[in-house]
């Protein structure tokens, strides 16, 4: 994993950055917005924070201002040295020259659980949220912004137009808060969507269900796959209507009536009678 230290430049690179699409790169400059996600973040003394995707340093530089340090973990290597040379009179600058979803979260914690923050790309966004959850035991919290309606469908209630695998999946592993709306008008250049930004809490192991977590993913996945069939069709091959049944759940449910502990107690079933 290439990391970069930081060292003071000569300068700021000269020369307008290219945004590029293959990077979703949509910057945010609104300074309103800006603070809000500073306020919500609120960083305090010894904290390790980590940005995903720090772009032109529209958050990295006033939370660098507040807190002296942290890391960031950016793909476009043109970006780099314009984030270095930005951060130069605000603080000490880790960069790590990555794709976020090779970034070993729990390793770079290391004995120091991690604050993550981000304005993700919104063409990976779901990829990067389910591998920080594959990490939550060593992040204390994610405050990150995404587009509105992938926010939607993370704090959806069973029931919702919008609920489905990743409203399960994250509300098995974190409390979802949604925080504020944010225009396109807050970026360059500007989205064809709203935005909006939320706040991940990791549950803590005391909460967290304790079912084997890939076949959990594999109920959750098979029974919103086909969501408009019944369970006891999503589920063929996967668990019978007997099973179902004994999870104290009706197999002529559809996935989005279940909550998402429902899913895990079908998932415990599976277990113990393979088990058996």
């Amino acid at each position: 994993m290439p990391t970069q230290s930081y060292v003071a430049p000569s300068g700021e690179p000269q020369g307008k950055h290219v945004h590029k699409k293959q990077f979703g790169q949509h910057f945010l400059h609104d300074p309103g917005i800006i603070r809000r996600i500073v306020q919500a973040v609120a960083p305090k003394p010894g904290q390790r924070l980590v940005e995903i995707g720090p772009g032109e340093g529209a958050i990295t530089l006033p939370l660098l201002r507040e807190h002296g340090s942290m890391t960031v973990i950016e793909l476009d290597r043109d970006l780099i040295p314009r984030i270095q040379a930005a951060a130069a009179a605000h603080g000490t600058l880790d960069v790590i020259n990555a794709d976020v979803l090779t970034v070993d979260f729990t390793a770079l914690a290391k004995e120091q659980p991690l604050r993550l923050v981000g304005n993700l790309p919104y063409n990976i966004s779901s990829p990067i949220l389910f591998h920080c959850i594959d990490h939550s035991a060593a992040i204390i919290d994610m405050h990150f912004m995404l587009q509105k309606e992938v926010v939607d469908r993370m704090a959806a209630p069973p029931g919702s137009k919008v609920y489905g695998r990743l409203s399960v999946m994250l509300q098995l592993g974190c409390t979802v808060q949604p925080l504020f709306h944010v225009p396109p008008g807050a970026f360059n250049p500007p989205p064809k969507v709203d935005s909006a930004v939320v706040r991940l809490i990791p549950l803590t192991p005391e909460q967290r269900h304790d079912a084997d977590p890939k076949l959990v993913a594999t109920v959750v996945r098979h029974a919103f796959g086909q969501r408009r069939k019944t369970l006891s069709n999503a589920l063929g091959g996967i668990a019978t209507a007997d099973q179902i049944r004994a999870a104290g759940i009706d197999p002529k449910e559809r996935a989005e009536q279940l909550s998402p502990m429902e899913f895990v107690n079908i998932a415990e079933v599976i277990a113990a009678e393979t088990a058996g």
